[in-house]
């Protein structure tokens, strides 16, 4: 199995995510199954959908009791390094909370902002961020969004 790692800009972190585990993997997709770093009450588990060709992860905050908190997707970039069997996952800043009343929530477009201005990323990775995020909305406001869901909902069923 290949080595996960997060890479976030803010704070400059790179976390082994070796914990995590890996449900289903091909060229286009990952999908893992995780416990938080640190539970909260918010949450403390979930899945993930690494959507490789398109730059996010799609992932289900669950609650202690299983009931579902939130969907939470994150724009990424990812490196792959096949010598070592690697995948860096870095996270570009701008996310996507869908609540589980349907709201759609775009967050921490000010990170991606403050990330350009000092320079911790470039205006080739902003634009592709903004693409990303703008790609992502469209499938969530046109419906298609509900087909990731249904990929990622198959693979849950093989962990019950």
């Amino acid at each position: 199995m290949p080595t996960l790692y997060r890479k976030r800009l803010i704070p400059d972190e790179c976390v082994n995510l070796k914990d995590d585990k890996i449900i289903f993997i091909d060229n286009e997709t990952i999908i893992t199954s995780w416990n938080t770093f640190r539970p909260k009450a918010e949450f403390t588990h979930g899945t993930s959908y690494y959507v490789l060709k398109e730059g996010f992860k799609i992932s289900k905050f669950y609650k202690a009791d299983n009931s579902l908190a939130y969907i939470y997707c994150d724009i990424i970039s990812t490196s792959y390094d096949k010598a070592s069997d690697t995948y860096v996952f870095t996270d570009l800043l701008a996310d996507v909370i869908i609540e589980n009343d349907g709201r759609v929530r775009v967050v921490d477009l000010d990170e991606l902002g403050d990330a350009l201005t000092d320079n911790v990323l470039s205006s080739a990775l902003m634009s592709d961020a903004l693409h990303k995020l703008n790609n992502l909305l469209a499938t969530i406001y046109d419906g298609s969004f509900v087909h990731y869901l249904e990929v990622l909902e198959s693979h849950e069923a093989t962990l019950q």
